[in-house]
C-alpha cells in the first residue's frame, strides 16, 4: 500500500517537502516519488532497522536526571530533510560572513574595542559578560581566529526563510550525530543514494583535521594534535571518542598532559613525553587551567594558559571565544557585520527584543504571554519561558527575574518552525517541527558542512527539538536539482 499524501495533515507551517497543494518542492521530487511507492508497514520496518542499528553501533547521548548521568539511544527519524543546493549556497555564504564578523568582534574585544568606542555595541553588555576572559586581552591567535569551529542554529519561518536563532562558539557539539545520521540513512535507503545527487558530509573529520593541523608551527612537518575531553561522564563523550577516532587523534584528559620547561605542552606516553602542538579542547574555559581559572579543577592542565599565551600551543576554540556565545551578544551580530565588513547580513536574525533597552524591556514585560524569553547563557532549552504556554505564576516569576537583571535576557516572537514529514509510531507520515545546526570551520580557509544536524520535535505540535527534552534528529540532504 503506497503513501496516501492526500491524507497528510498539512498545517499552516512551511513544510519543507510539500507545497500547500501537496506537491513536492524543488529538489524533492525523487524522494517524494520514492516514498510514495512505499507502504506504512515497509516504512515502519525500515525505522526499526535504523533503531536496531543505532543500538548495535552504540550511538548514545547523555542526559542529566536527578544527579545521575543516563545514556540513551540516539533518537532518529528515517525520513530525511531536503534542502536544494541552490538555496544552500546562500546559507553557506551567510554563515561564513557571520563567523568572520564574530571572529573580528572577539578579536576587537580583546584588543582596541573599537566597536564599543564607536557606540555600536554597549559597554554594559561586555562588563556583565560571564564569558569575557581578561586573561586573553592582548593575545592574537593564529590567523586572528578565536572561534575555529561554530555551530549556528537556523530555523525557517512560515515563509520558508532561513533565520539564525543562535550561535554556539564555546564547545559546539552534535557533528558526530550528523555524520552517524548519514551512515544510518544509507543503510536504510541505499537505493536512494544511487539516484539522488546528495552532497556528502563524511569529509568533515578530514576538513576539521586540516583546520587544526595548519595552526601548528610551520616548522612542524607532522604536528601532534590531541582532543582534550573532560572524561567519560561528559554528556558529549560519545562525540569526543567519535571525532578522535575518525581524525586519528589521541583522546586525552587533563592528567595526560603537562606543561614543561619553556612552557612547552607534553603528552605522557609509554615512550616518554611527546610535545603537543594543537589541542582541540572540549572543555569549558573555567576548567582549562587551575592556575588561572577554577583552582579546584581536576580536569585541566596547570600552566596551559601560559603556554597558549606564549604561542607554545594552540587551543581550539581559543579561550575567551565564548564572549560571543551569549544570546544578548547574538542580538548585535547584524550590527557587527555592518561594522566590520561593511556588508548587509545575508542571514537575518530572528527578531529580538533586548531587555537591557528600556523600550524593549517595557514591551517584553507587557507581552510575556506572547513571547519566548531566553537567558543569556543557558543552553538546551533550560531557563527559558515559552510565554503562550506558561502559567500565570511562571510568567510572574520570569517578570521578576528580568527586572532584577535585564541585561541577562532577550525575548523573541514564537517562530512557527518549518515542518518535515516524520514517521509516527503507527507508521503514518505527519509534519513535525525542525531546526538545523550547520557546522562552520574557519582558519586559513572557511568550510561549511553541506547541511548539518537537523533536530526534530517528535511530539505532535511541539516546538522543542532538544534531544534532552524529547526531540530527535534526521539526516539532512543538500541536493542538486534534477536535470
Amino acid at each position: 500500500m503506497s503513501i496516501a499524501w492526500e491524507h497528510y495533515p498539512f498545517t499552516k507551517s512551511y513544510d519543507e517537502l510539500l507545497t500547500p497543494d501537496l506537491l513536492p518542492r524543488a529538489g524533492a521530487e525523487g524522494l517524494y516519488r520514492y516514498l510514495s511507492g512505499l507502504g506504512e508497514e515497509e516504512l515502519l520496518a525500515r525505522q526499526r532497522t535504523a533503531e536496531s542499528t543505532i543500538v548495535n553501533m552504540g550511538i548514545t547521548f547523555t542526559i542529566y536526571s536527578q544527579g545521575d548521568n543516563i545514556d540513551r539511544a540516539w533518537p532518529f527519524d528515517i525520513i530525511p530533510r531536503l534542502i536544494s543546493c541552490k538555496e544552500w549556497q546562500r546559507v553557506e555564504q551567510g554563515l561564513i560572513q557571520r563567523l568572520t564578523a564574530l571572529n573580528l568582534f572577539i578579536s576587537d574585544l580583546y584588543g582596541a574595542q573599537r566597536i564599543i568606542k564607536s557606540r555600536v555595541f554597549p559597554a554594559e553588555v561586555l562588563s556583565h559578560s560571564r564569558n569575557f576572559r581578561p586573561q586573553c586581552v592582548g593575545i592574537t591567535p593564529a590567523f586572528g581566529v578565536w572561534a575555529h569551529i561554530c555551530g549556528s542554529d537556523l530555523v525557517r519561518d512560515r515563509h520558508g526563510q532561513f533565520l539564525v536563532l543562535e550561535d554556539n562558539l564555546r564547545v559546539p557539539s552534535g557533528v558526530s550525530y550528523m555524520l552517524e545520521n548519514r551512515v544510518i540513512t544509507k543503510r536504510v535507503f541505499p537505493e536512494l543514494f544511487g539516484t539522488q545527487r546528495i552532497l556528502p558530509v563524511d569529509n568533515y573529520p578530514a576538513r576539521l583535521y586540516d583546520t587544526l593541523a595548519v595552526l601548528a608551527s610551520p616548522h612542524r612537518d607532522q604536528p601532534r594534535v590531541v582532543l582534550l575531553t573532560p572524561g567519560i561522564y561528559n554528556s558529549a563523550y560519545f562525540e569526543h571518542v567519535y571525532l578522535a577516532r575518525h581524525m586519528g587523534l589521541e583522546l586525552v584528559e587533563g592528567r595526560d598532559l603537562l606543561v614543561g620547561d619553556d612552557d612547552v605542552v607534553f603528552m605522557k606516553t609509554i615512550f616518554g613525553l611527546q610535545p603537543v602542538d594543537v589541542i582541540y579542547r572540549r572543555l569549558d574555559d573555567l576548567f582549562l587551567d587551575p592556575e588561572v581559572f577554577s583552582a579546584d579543577s581536576m580536569l585541566g592542565v596547570p600552566g596551559l594558559m601560559r603556554a597558549w599565551a606564549r604561542g607554545k600551543v594552540v587551543l581550539v576554540n581559543a579561550p575567551g571565544a565564548g564572549v560571543a556565545d551569549d544570546k544578548v551578544v547574538y542580538a548585535y551580530v547584524p550590527e557587527m557585520i555592518r561594522f566590520y565588513l561593511g556588508e548587509e547580513p545575508l542571514l537575518p536574525n530572528v527578531p529580538t527584543w533586548k531587555c537591557l533597552e528600556a523600550d524593549d524591556l517595557r514591551y517584553v514585560l507587557e507581552h510575556l504571554d506572547e513571547v519566548v524569553v531566553k537567558p543569556a547563557n543557558e543552553s538546551g532549552g533550560y531557563g527559558m519561558l515559552m510565554g503562550p504556554t506558561a502559567t500565570v505564576a511562571e510568567r510572574e516569576e520570569m517578570s521578576k527575574r528580568i527586572q532584577a537583571d535585564p541585561r541577562n535576557y532577550i525575548a523573541q516572537p514564537v517562530i512557527d518552525l518549518s515542518t518535515v514529514p516524520t514517521l509516527t509510531e503507527q507508521g503514518a507520515l505527519e509534519p513535525r517541527h525542525v531546526d538545523l545546526r550547520p557546522f562552520i570551520l574557519q582558519g586559513r580557509d572557511s568550510y561549511v558542512t553541506a547541511g548539518g544536524l537537523t533536530r526534530v520535535a517528535l511530539r505532535k505540535g511541539s516546538l522543542v527539538v532538544n534531544s534532552s527534552q524529547g526531540g530527535g534528529s534526521k539526516d539532512t540532504w543538500v541536493v542538486a536539482m534534477e536535470d
